[in-house]
């Protein structure tokens, strides 16, 4: 089991600044994707939502995933096969937790011709908003054999929320 890095951002409204150019090179990039299936489709109005659908699915893998809400914490899973620990960047706000992944794949120095190759490079982005605020200081990931999992303790003032209740 490795352990993963989170960034720890104690306001939603205050995500760092490197987090929000990735946010919005991935929305550029989903956008000209979006246009050049416009373009394809010989820029024939009505499919404007599928064509921004089909760009987020090609541009943005989303894996399987899984959130539980426990008495105390949040537990996410989500199956991140071919990553390593070092791939991902975790960030935690009051309310919601982002994963991102980056990876690539190539065929140089292979020996041999390749006559298929199925694999493709993977750019995650996922964002997973939470019903109640969590203590982004005692959030904690860890990677094994290909599962990402992520425990994020409620704050203090959501449990007593939960008690009243």
């Amino acid at each position: 089991m490795a352990n993963v890095a989170v960034e720890k951002c104690p306001s939603s409204g205050a995500l760092p600044e490197t987090l929000w150019r990735r946010m919005n090179a991935i929305t550029d990039e989903i956008r000209q994707r979006a246009f050049s299936l416009f373009e394809g489709r010989g820029r024939t109005i009505g499919m404007d939502l599928g064509d921004w659908l089909q760009a987020e699915r090609e541009v943005a893998w989303s894996p399987a995933s899984e959130l539980v809400e426990k008495q105390d914490d949040f537990c996410v899973r989500l199956a991140l096969p071919g990553f390593d620990a070092r791939d991902l960047d975790v960030t935690a706000t009051p309310n919601a937790l982002i994963v991102e992944a980056e990876s690539a794949h190539t065929h140089e120095g292979k020996e041999g011709e390749v006559c298929l190759c199925e694999f493709s490079g993977k750019k995650l982005f996922r964002r997973l908003d939470l019903p109640s605020e969590i203590d982004v200081n005692k959030v904690t990931a860890s990677l094994d054999k290909g599962i990402l999992e992520i425990d994020a303790p409620k704050a203090a003032q959501s449990k007593r929320l939960q008690a009243v209740a």
